[in-house]
């Protein structure tokens, strides 16, 4: 009888981790995925700010800077718009705003770019350049 309570402990346990993941994923939105179809649409007839950043799954100081793209996304939601190109898969947009180096991250405002960051950077400089276009 013993090892029946286990194995119903572990289920509700179990499920009481899936529910608690299934709403953290909720909570954490990820940054929009923007494509070379989408980004005229996504980007430049947006009337809010847009955040893009420029990245690839191979490069290391992009995954630094993916986290915090997500959590500007959570943090602006209806506010801004807060997206990322995959630069390997679409490379139309990277190349007509220059993107040479990765992760670069725009801000376009209107459909004009009005920000650029090279590299790294700590969240609070993106914060203070949407939080400039929102005010």
């Amino acid at each position: 009888m013993r090892f029946g309570v286990i194995i119903d402990y572990f289920c509700v346990v179990n499920s009481n981790i899936d529910s608690a993941e299934a709403e953290a994923q909720k909570l954490n939105k990820m940054a929009l995925e923007i494509t070379d179809a989408t980004f005229e649409e996504t980007v430049l007839k947006s009337d809010k700010p847009v955040v893009v950043d420029f990245w690839a799954a191979w490069c290391g100081p992009c995954r630094m800077v993916g986290p915090v793209i997500d959590e500007l996304s959570n943090d602006y939601e209806g506010k801004a718009v807060v997206g990322k190109v995959d630069v390997d898969a679409n490379q139309e947009f990277a190349a007509k705003y220059g993107v040479r180096n990765i992760p670069t991250v725009l801000i376009f405002n209107n459909g004009e770019l009005v920000g650029r960051q090279v590299g790294v950077a700590p969240k609070n400089v993106y914060a203070e350049a949407i939080d400039g276009l929102l005010n």
